[in-house]
């Protein structure tokens, strides 16, 4: 008897419809997995992103030094030398080696250096403060038997960084990628 007095109060009170609507709404599992995936997705997809990202990067610094080493050889083998070539034709010679992945005629800066000895080579970074520092770079490609180094220089755009763990090392969102060619020039005529 007191269980159907109870019964017929909590229907007037509306409280037995709501706890038991509550009580439905718990035990049902039809929205789990969607919930579940909502909780995964982000990391996940920030996670496939970083991953992308990185690959691509390390794919152009590959780029970059296959293109050091060819356009390297001109001036090893004396033909830029022979040729006249100058800084600007030379990174002509470099942007024909790595179309499409980069923008060459804003983006990639060429050094070329002769040093009397490989002990006194010098290749300290070019960054201060966060932004490349372009205006010590020269275009000297020696002459028969000099020691040259060729540096060609980018920075690359980056996009995603995971949690707090970035590529870049320049300001603006920028890696710079550097590719480097240390070679005695040939005794050519």
């Amino acid at each position: 008897m007191f269980k159907i007095v109870r019964t017929k109060i909590a229907k007037r009170t509306g409280r037995w419809s709501v706890t038991r609507q509550v009580r439905r709404l718990l035990r049902q599992e039809d929205g789990a997995a969607a919930v579940e995936f909502s909780f995964v997705a982000l990391p996940f997809l920030a996670l496939v992103f970083a991953i992308m990202e990185t690959a691509i990067v390390f794919f152009a610094g590959q780029t970059l030094e296959a293109a050091v080493a060819d356009s390297a050889r001109l001036i090893m083998t004396g033909q830029a030398q022979t040729q006249s070539l100058t800084q600007s034709t030379f990174k002509t010679q470099v942007c024909s080696k790595i179309y499409g992945l980069f923008d060459c005629a804003g983006g990639v800066y060429v050094d070329v250096q002769t040093y009397t000895s490989f002990a006194s080579v010098n290749v300290t970074s070019p960054v201060t403060s966060g932004t490349l520092q372009t205006s010590g770079f020269g275009y000297n490609p020696g002459g028969p038997g000099d020691i040259v180094v060729v540096r060609l220089y980018y920075q690359w755009p980056v996009y995603v960084s995971l949690l707090g763990l970035s590529l870049n090392d320049l300001s603006g969102n920028k890696r710079l990628l550097v590719a480097t060619a240390a070679f005695r020039n040939e005794p050519y005529q």
